[in-house]
């Protein structure tokens, strides 16, 4: 089965469109959290979501913020503008949909989280340190994380007491092996210095990781959130991938 993994969609629903086009011909969809924050469609995000086959979701920082969940002093101010104006925006049917995400899925070998399995919802794997600590917190082969909106291949081989670090995973194809964290970058809003959409395919008959990468018309989400005259940086950065 070639399973969609995303992450950090944050409400940009031209990016999210332009993924599921790109990656079609999947038989399910792993989504590590995050629809929601920052962008200006957080509705049509998650009913874009719903409809997709086979869905297993993960709750994510902004998802339990907008739920009034988690401490809006915990976030930047533009991240906190905009997840005031789309808590008054989503629908009550989407709302609940946010209500009912888990922290954690576990299935097929494998644990889903939208920061680390130490800290599903907040903490980011972001270098060797913090991974190697997380590796003592999930007994699955294999665990997958969003929430850094970069993507990130890490392997702990405990036979050699090493870690295998990769940061520069686009476009090439990994065979899978025991005990890696695995994130597919941002869709909505990459954080690597390059603007297009980012997801991975996750084969688990090949056992094969891809992350990939599509453009989108960034212009057509900038020009919605300043006409929404949602904060300007999280337009400005759609178009570096800052």
């Amino acid at each position: 089965m070639k399973n969609l993994v995303i992450s950090d969609i944050h409400a940009n629903i031209e990016a999210f469109k332009s993924v599921v086009e790109k990656a079609k011909g999947f038989d399910s969809v792993w989504c590590l959290g995050d629809i929601v924050g920052y962008g200006p469609d957080p509705d049509a995000c998650i009913n874009l979501l719903k409809t997709l086959p086979n869905l297993s979701c993960v709750l994510g920082n902004h998802d339990a913020a907008i739920l009034g969940d988690m401490d809006a002093r915990l976030f930047n101010q533009e991240a906190k503008s905009s997840l005031d104006w789309q808590r008054e925006h989503i629908t009550h049917e989407n709302t609940n949909f946010l209500k009912n995400l888990p922290e954690k899925i576990s299935q097929s070998g494998c644990l889903l989280v939208h920061g680390s399995p130490r800290y599903p919802v907040w903490e980011y794997i972001l270098d060797p340190f913090v991974a190697r600590a997380n590796f003592d917190h999930f007994i699955e082969n294999y665990c997958f994380v969003g929430h850094s909106h970069q993507g990130l291949i890490c392997r702990w081989d405990s036979s050699r007491e090493k870690m295998d670090w990769n940061s520069q995973v686009n476009g090439h194809v990994y065979k899978m092996k025991p005990r890696m964290i695995l994130n597919p970058g941002s869709v909505g809003q990459p954080r690597d210095n390059d603007p297009r959409a980012s997801y991975g395919i996750f084969d688990d008959d090949l056992m094969s990781w891809e992350v990939c990468r599509v453009e989108y018309s960034f212009e057509t989400t900038q020009q919605k959130i300043n006409d929404l005259k949602l904060p300007g940086k999280n337009a400005q950065r759609l178009a570096g991938g800052w």
